[in-house]
């Protein structure tokens, strides 16, 4: 089967983009300047991301108010009209289905935006869950999505909407017009760096994109490729689902319990209450490796304790994993045992055969300035 487009792929060739198949999309993977330029230019002023390969659905209804609470493990339901929400939704067991943000437009109507590989099962999830309650209206195939985040981000999008946009707080939207394009403007992003997330139809993604293009470059702003957006979320500590997240591990052991509220009642509470209640067997840990080690740990390599018996040394699994463009060595996120969790203990990766030690790190690699 061919990977699917989204409306900016033919600019992404324009613009010489390394492209390749990612979960059934041909998306941009770097552009000429190549991933350590792209990311730098995030941090030091702004990129642009076409992530148009993102899933787009409402949930509207008299009763969608009362399908939310259930679905998700954060209070989205309870957020204030124009308010960006992140939260899980989970399974029965606490398994995570996905993480996602719901945009509540109205009290009896919200957006949500999801993870790309996941679209075909959460729309099925909010279907199964919703029922008749609510209607649950697909817009994945209709809506195209333009990040731009770093700290000149807002300044651009801000001189683009005529002055709309700059006063929003963090993790708020507003429908709005930027560069003569009709968008849904939320200041979100998955980077560590202020910005904005802009979703509009198909048809203006062009426009869209080359305008913003346009103010971003003599700024220092570039396009930006899946690997600077991957390494840009490690840094900042920010969760992939597949990798971090999934089926088999709850929030509470991602490190994600601020976006679970276990005083309602959601898909999975039960199981999260007596998970808590219990004590976590294990955890997800940022780990960072010194560069005089000239290894890095990738996705899959196991953590090991050498002191056990050949056969059962493997105790942890990493999750994600690569360079530390900007804070150094090589950084990475893995499962452990709590008892090898705390911030400062020592653990061993097997790096393809070669044992390289890590240091497990508190909070995120990188935090930008304030």
């Amino acid at each position: 089967m061919e990977p699917k487009k989204t409306p900016l792929w033919d600019v992404h060739r324009q613009l010489g983009a390394k492209l390749i198949d990612f979960g059934g999309w041909h998306m941009p993977v770097s552009y000429p300047a190549g991933t350590v330029k792209e990311h730098k230019a995030v941090r030091s002023a702004l990129g642009l991301f076409d992530v148009s390969h993102m899933g787009e659905a409402y949930l509207r209804g008299p009763r969608a108010k009362e399908v939310v609470a259930r679905l998700t493990s954060n209070a989205v339901e309870s957020a204030p009209v124009g308010k960006a929400v992140y939260t899980l939704l989970c399974r029965p067991d606490g398994g995570v289905v996905d993480d996602c943000i719901f945009y509540k437009r109205a009290e009896d109507d919200f957006m949500v935006i999801f993870n790309a590989g996941n679209i075909a099962k959460d729309l099925d999830w909010f279907r199964e869950h919703a029922s008749t309650t609510c209607d649950v209206v697909d817009v994945s195939d209709q809506t195209a999505l333009i990040a731009v985040q770093g700290p000149k981000a807002a300044s651009v999008v801000d001189s683009l909407s005529g002055g709309a946009v700059a006063g929003m707080p963090s993790f708020t939207f507003k429908d709005t017009t930027i560069a003569g394009v009709e968008c849904i403007a939320a200041r979100t992003g998955y980077t560590g760096e202020d910005g904005f997330e802009l979703a509009c139809a198909n048809a203006d993604a062009v426009s869209l994109w080359n305008a913003l293009l346009e103010a971003a470059t003599p700024l220092g702003g570039l396009p930006i490729g899946l690997g600077a957006r991957d390494s840009l979320r490690l840094e900042a500590k920010l969760p992939l689902y597949g990798n971090d997240i999934d089926d088999d591990h709850t929030p509470l052991e991602a490190g994600l319990g601020w976006a679970v509220k276990l005083d309602r009642s959601f898909i999975g509470r039960d199981a999260l209450v007596a998970q808590r209640a219990n004590g976590l067997t294990r955890q997800l840990v940022g780990f960072k490796i010194d560069e005089s080690a000239r290894a890095i740990a990738r996705h899959g390599y196991p953590v090991v304790d050498r002191s056990l018996p050949e056969g059962e040394q493997t105790i942890g699994t990493v999750t994600s994993g690569g360079p530390g463009i900007l804070v150094g060595g090589a950084i990475g996120l893995a499962y452990v045992p709590v008892a090898h969790a705390a911030a400062g203990t020592k653990l061993t990766i097997d790096c393809r055969g070669k044992d390289a030690t890590a240091t497990v790190v508190s909070g995120k690699f990188y935090k930008r300035p304030q």
